[in-house]
């Protein structure tokens, strides 16, 4: 340990994921030989914000084993992240602490329920950039337990640094992130970021951006950057003074970036925003369907998915070069009979090859759980983890349900089962070969390492679905020669596909069978209700819990993605 007048060690811990998520990627990775589909952006921004003296190192546990001498040497551990990491995050903590080296946690999940994370030395809430200096200085000062709130939604983005780049390994990521904005303005009932970054976007200046692109290629890094914006396109104003820089910026580097990036549907309504996007290279895009039930979009307060066609929204899309990945959510309580025709129905129209289809999930301190939990009837541990659960798909549903929860988790497994089935994917996969128009750059570099490594990786694409997977061969040639034949540009989007199919076609088996489990509980009547968080209610102006139900039964809890 160094003393108080020496630079403190920091060792950055970056928590695992679930293993058991739709969103492992598995396959892909292993394909590719990363070893995680994204970097921690998070920990390596805060790592830029720390005094230049603080030594700091980094440890991805999706990566690389933490070893006890590695938190031994260290003065200080900083360690924290989403929902999906908690387990992991409070091993950690624990480790830290039986080892005696102070743990500074942050990030969404702490930030949203605190109280989880209390063994914890240090707790730092919010963005950091609102309050990390003074946290900093409470160290420096010799301060070793404390928490520290920033005041919501007032981080000025502006001041952010060039995340530490050079703390990656960038062999290990499928792709790497960075991030334009903070914020959506829309107000969608089950969503927790506008409880945690607000309903106004602050975004980034131009050179900001330009300059942690140029800190990526000056290091080496070339290929797939996600812009991890939880809407890129939520102050307009801003994106569409930003892009006309980045596509110059592409121009002059040769195009050495293809870009990803999550938004809202209506993009689609903006050609002008469109085409920017289409020339700075922007290849994939995730955006939020949830459902084509128009009263649940209402009631959830999606209205922007309204009054539209979702396919020719999509498709739109496609014709400037994107391919589409998309959330849909089964669950909501306006729907009055089953969904999963309607839904699978959509899925289809809009040749959407990868749907994230998931349980409806009551985040905590979101507009969802504080209604469910006024009604009466959000879990009592609703927001509960354990280590070896998963994701939203198998264990959504941490409230009762207004429909029998049997005719949700039925709908549920048929719309599963309807998508996934290997005639109905590729189908999909033939809508994206024959809409996705991508452009033709003139100033693109050729790279004959990349060129390479792609034809091993496609190689090894061919095998798995033909030898390991061969009940998919005949449906993988078809779409590839096809593809290949009357629109080879769209390779690349219908080959991305297939690779993450390799992961999906299992996953959803398996999801079915556990679904088909908990259904067979239900009709034997073995399932027992968790007990219920009965609401607040007011208590000299403060609310105040009224008591808990007492337990009938001990059952498994539930958490989702954040």
């Amino acid at each position: 340990m160094s003393d108080a007048n020496t630079a403190p060690r920091v060792l950055m811990v970056f928590p695992k994921f679930y293993e058991n998520s739709m969103w492992n990627f598995k396959e892909a990775m292993e394909l590719q030989g990363a070893r995680a589909p994204a970097p921690p952006l998070g920990l390596i921004t805060l790592a830029a914000m720390l005094p230049p003296a603080w030594q700091v190192t980094l440890v991805n546990r999706n990566c690389e084993d933490l070893t006890d001498a590695e938190i031994q040497a260290a003065d200080l551990v900083m360690t924290g992240g989403m929902l999906p990491q908690e387990p992991d995050c409070l091993v950690v903590i624990d480790r830290c602490v039986a080892l005696g080296t102070p743990v500074c946690v942050g990030g969404p999940a702490p930030t949203s329920t605190p109280e989880v994370y209390d063994r914890a030395d240090f707790l730092v809430l919010g963005e950091a950039e609102g309050i990390l200096d003074t946290f900093v200085a409470a160290w420096e000062a010799g301060e070793r337990r404390g928490r520290f709130t920033a005041e919501k939604f007032k981080a000025d983005v502006t001041k952010s640094p060039i995340p530490r780049f050079d703390l990656l390994t960038f062999s290990h990521y499928l792709y790497i992130g960075v991030q334009f904005s903070r914020g959506c303005p829309f107000t969608c009932e089950f969503c927790d970021i506008i409880e945690l970054y607000g309903r106004a976007p602050r975004t980034k200046t131009t050179p900001q951006m330009l300059a942690e692109l140029d800190r990526l290629h000056g290091l080496g890094y070339r290929g797939h950057v996600d812009f991890v914006d939880d809407n890129l396109i939520g102050n307009k104003k801003a994106i569409k003074l930003f892009l006309p820089h980045l596509i110059q910026w592409q121009e002059a580097h040769g195009y050495p970036f293809k870009f990803s990036t999550e938004a809202s549907l209506n993009l689609a309504d903006d050609e002008e925003l469109l085409g920017m996007m289409r020339d700075a290279n922007f290849f994939a895009l995730f955006t939020g369907i949830e459902t084509p039930d128009e009263a649940t979009l209402i009631q959830t307060q999606k209205k922007q998915n309204t009054k539209r066609s979702i396919a020719d929204s999509v498709h739109k899309l496609y014709e400037h070069g994107m391919f589409v990945t998309a959330g849909f959510i089964v669950g909501f309580d306006t729907e009055k009979d089953s969904i999963a025709q309607a839904m699978s129905l959509c899925i289809s129209q809009t040749g959407i090859p990868i749907a994230m289809v998931g349980l409806l999930y009551a985040l905590p301190n979101t507009q969802l759980s504080r209604r469910l939990r006024k009604e009466g009837r959000l879990y009592e541990n609703y927001a509960a983890t354990t280590a070896d659960q998963g994701d939203q798909c198998t264990q959504g549903i941490n409230f009762v349900t207004l429909r029998p929860q049997r005719d949700v988790l039925a709908d549920y497994r048929d719309v599963l089962q309807e998508i996934y089935d290997p005639a109905n994917f590729f189908d999909r996969v033939r809508v994206v070969a024959s809409r996705v128009k991508r452009p033709k750059f003139a100033a693109q570099k050729l790279n004959w390492r990349h060129v390479v490594h792609d034809l091993y990786s496609l190689l090894r694409v061919c095998w798995r679905m033909t030898v390991r997977r061969p009940e998919l061969a005949k449906h993988f040639w078809s779409v590839f020669l096809e593809t290949a034949r009357r629109n080879p540009a769209a390779l690349e989007a219908v080959v991305t596909n297939m690779v993450i199919y390799l992961h999906v076609y299992p996953f959803s088996r398996y999801v079915i069978r556990e679904i088909n489990g908990r259904i067979t509980e239900l009709d034997a009547g073995r399932w027992v209700q968790p007990p219920i968080l009965l609401p607040e209610v007011e208590s000299g102006g403060k609310a105040a819990p009224v008591g808990k139900v007492a337990a009938r039964a001990e059952v498994k809890h539930l958490a989702a993605v954040a």
